[in-house]
């Protein structure tokens, strides 16, 4: 199929995630992928684009890994889906059992061995956020029907997912048709003043609505679609014990920050405190296919049992829950990280990108740099007004270097697949700053 033909299907038929259409029309012809190769996309006209952004924070051991293609390959083989309602499958148990002894390793002590499977992001917060609250009332705390979450936090689209969030830019226009969550104040920044600050506060409100709270949501150590802001372990776990003493059930979201973004293979692990849930997907099938998995303790588990008239089933479902294909891909995607060593191989690429990074230290064109692990983020620093959108038209700048990244406002954003080579990500660095030169004159 020609370039062009595809981008005209594209401006004539596609309705684009969070996109303006007028926007998109007038800027000319879509960048349309057609291939990839390791940490590079290759567009419709053969032009080649590392991926700096690891296709919006999945893609781990980089495109067409030879592993995951081949286990893909053998599911196709056998059978590409099934349902989980009423019958089990292969690919389902092995990967639970697989997963379930990988967080047990790497989260000693925190008993998550039960596996709801969704598709997203958002629908993993939203299993969590169903089942704490039916907990709650499945043990008779009637009164806890409330949830907390972080200001700047983002938990994804769904209804209940989107009323955890606290960005206004997204979620203003749903207001009408969400609950209120109870605000938890983050610092913008791991300073021990302004954390502590931030306690005393959470502290006052899990004062006031601890009583009425059934779980509390967290994105630990980064929040990334605030614009990779940080917060330190030791505000995470001073949170977390309050939360817990106040009686809420904790969940955890780490479907950016799994799977060795942080230099972990779960920012829980820098924690001391561990989760009651567990949300996971992104980097989940290695960047393949839609897979998400919601993890819970079986403390919590127990309390959906019961007679079938009690009604103390958990009455939520997905068609394509535990897909086989996807769930192939994810136990491939884990393998790969023991067989390559992944994670023990992330301290010399982790520090290649501060290195990288010290381009930025703040000046003229750049507020603040933002890292932790192999997530990252600039902030601009200019006097024009918002609606010029200086941090897209960085973005778009980049480009031009061969580099694809994407902003969150005024934050440049670097989540790079954790298979890219010191030198590369050092060349997708070079390119934002390249960028922001053109852009901020």
């Amino acid at each position: 199929m020609d370039a062009t033909t595809l981008e005209a299907w594209d401006l004539r038929h596609i309705w684009h995630p969070f996109t303006q259409h007028d926007e998109w029309e007038a800027a000319g012809p879509p960048l349309v992928v057609s291939r990839a190769d390791g940490c590079y996309l290759i567009d419709a006209h053969g032009r080649r684009y590392l991926d700096g952004i690891s296709s919006l924070w999945t893609n781990v051991h980089g495109h067409r890994h030879p592993h995951i293609d081949a286990a893909v390959h053998r599911q196709v083989d056998t059978v590409a889906h099934s349902t989980l309602l009423g019958l089990s499958a292969q690919p389902a148990a092995v990967l639970a059992k697989r997963l379930t002894d990988l967080v047990a390793a790497c989260l000693p002590g925190a008993g998550l061995g039960r596996v709801f499977y969704s598709d997203s992001g958002s629908t993993a917060v939203e299993v969590a956020l169903k089942i704490a609250f039916q907990y709650q009332q499945q043990k008779g705390h009637s009164k806890r029907t409330r949830f907390a979450a972080f200001s700047q936090s983002y938990h994804g689209d769904t209804l209940g997912s989107v009323s955890v969030g606290g960005i206004d830019l997204f979620h203003a226009i749903y207001r009408p048709l969400i609950f209120e969550t109870v605000r938890l104040p983050v610092p913008d920044r791991p300073d021990p003043d302004a954390e502590a600050d931030c306690l005393r506060r959470c502290a006052a409100l899990l004062r006031e609505h601890g009583e009425e709270l059934a779980a509390v949501v967290f994105e630990p150590l980064v929040q990334g679609a605030a614009g990779m802001r940080m917060h330190s372990p030791a505000f995470l776990d001073a949170l977390a014990t309050m939360a817990r003493d106040a009686g809420a059930v904790l969940i955890a979201d780490e479907v950016a920050t799994g799977f060795g973004r942080t230099g972990t293979m779960f920012a829980c692990e820098q924690i001391e405190t561990r989760p009651d849930i567990l949300c996971l997907a992104k980097g989940l099938s290695g960047g393949y296919l839609p897979l998400s998995a919601t993890l819970a303790t079986e403390t919590i588990f127990d309390a959906f049992r019961g007679p079938y008239p009690e009604h103390r089933t958990l009455f939520h479902g997905h068609t394509y829950t535990g897909n086989a294909l996807a769930c192939a891909a994810a136990i491939a995607n884990l393998e790969v990280f023991e067989q390559e060593q992944v994670i023990a191989s992330l301290p010399p690429k982790i520090e290649a990108l501060r290195a990288a990074m010290e381009r930025f230290l703040p000046g003229p064109r750049v507020a603040e740099i933002r890292q932790k692990g192999m997530m990252a983020a600039v902030v601009l620093k200019h006097d024009r007004p918002a609606a010029e959108r200086v941090g897209h038209q960085v973005a778009m700048a980049t480009r031009q270097h061969g580099v694809i990244v994407r902003p969150l406002g005024d934050a440049i954003v670097f989540m790079p697949p954790l298979a890219m080579t010191p030198d590369q990500i050092a060349t997708v660095v070079a390119a934002v700053s390249g960028a922001i030169t053109e852009v901020i004159t």
